[in-house]
């Protein structure tokens, strides 16, 4: 009996051994496990991203353009894609690169966006702006300022650190001091080209009604979208408005849905054009739904909404898009739209005219 109980615990101690020793071989990776492993960092690490800018739609033909002058919007649009890329190319949020690219449109005077803003019947330059992050669909905006420098970094910070949406006028200019947000002087906005502009419009208003404040038709709004490689999407768009705008005039730039919209569901959105029929139109959200509606692919659903959705209401302009996987889409009814964009590979397209 206490031969067969002394073999019986050898046994046991055996089996207790050998699967120990099995444990342990199959705790090391196999070279094939490890090559899965770096295979799926490096499938992390090439996440897609890309960005994609504009700097308005409208009258925009080689025509109308010296060789000079187009190397120079050229320059300045191959600045501010490249600016945002670098950031989402470093692992950077799409926010914050939407607001690089933003910020240096902002700063130029070749835009209708702050610097370069046109001018209200009143003399004055009146500036709006929004964003919106698509993972938590968190925006915030801000319209009628004109002591700001920067409208797209208020419009950031009315989003993160204020409990609402939209701010306008004085109040946003307050919030901006409050942030600690740059302010100038407002001849900080002058033009000479743009204030010449105004003068011939105004001049046109005495001899006949028209409807001149949307007679300049280069809608020089700027905007930009961007997918990082966390796959969140962002947008951004900002503006000085038509001009000669009248009795306090926003249009769609503030207003998200319209000018602005992104959803990591579906798409970022950002549009120029004559405002008041993407507000009505709904235009960023609108492609943005038939993406989630009707399955519809982002060139669909922007193709469907500009090139005839848009028209029927009587409105034109364009839009740019990037969706959840990085596909782009820059859409537009005019004879132009000022356009770049990047992809994760790095390879620039920077366009001004339809063909």
């Amino acid at each position: 009996m206490k031969t067969l109980r002394l073999n019986f615990n050898c046994k046991l101690l055996s089996l207790i051994v050998g699967l120990f020793l099995v444990g342990c071989q199959n705790s090391e990776p196999t070279e094939a496990q490890s090559l899965n492993s770096n295979s799926v960092e490096k499938e992390n690490a090439s996440q897609t991203f890309g960005i994609a800018i504009h700097g308005g739609a409208g009258t925009i033909t080689r025509e109308n353009m010296t060789d000079s002058l187009q190397k120079v919007y050229e320059a300045k649009l191959t600045e501010a894609v490249v600016a945002g890329h670098e950031i989402l190319k470093n692992g950077g949020n799409a926010i914050d690169a939407v607001q690089a690219s933003i910020v240096i449109m902002e700063n130029s005077p070749l835009f209708n966006s702050a610097k370069g803003a046109v001018f209200t019947n009143d003399e004055k330059n009146s500036l709006d702006a929004s964003i919106m992050e698509g993972q938590t669909r968190n925006a915030g905006a801000v319209a009628g300022v004109e002591t700001v420098k920067n409208p797209i970094k208020l419009a950031f910070e009315v989003m993160k650190n204020s409990p609402h949406v939209l701010l306008s006028g004085k109040g946003a200019e307050q919030f901006a001091a409050d942030q600690g947000i740059e302010i100038v002087d407002p001849s900080y906005f002058f033009t000479q080209d743009r204030f010449d502009v105004l003068q011939r419009v105004k001049n046109k208003e005495k001899t006949a009604y028209t409807d001149s404040f949307i007679d300049d038709t280069k809608f020089g709004t700027v905007g930009c979208v961007a997918l990082d490689q966390n796959g969140n999407l962002a947008a951004g768009t900002s503006t000085g408005g038509m001009t000669n705008k009248k009795w306090g005039r926003i249009g769609d730039s503030p207003i998200i849905g319209a000018g602005t919209y992104a959803n990591n569901k579906t798409c970022a959105i950002s549009a120029t054009g004559w405002g008041e029929f993407f507000i009505r139109g709904a235009v960023a959200h609108d492609i943005s739904a038939r993406m989630a509606y009707l399955g519809e692919s982002l060139n669909q659903a922007s193709q469907k909404v500009i090139q005839e959705k848009l028209p029927d209401l009587g409105g034109n302009g364009g839009i740019i898009g990037i969706d959840n996987t990085g596909q782009m889409s820059m859409e537009f009814n005019t004879p132009g739209m000022y356009r770049a964009s990047m992809n994760a590979e790095g390879e620039l397209v920077v366009r001004m005219y339809k063909d």
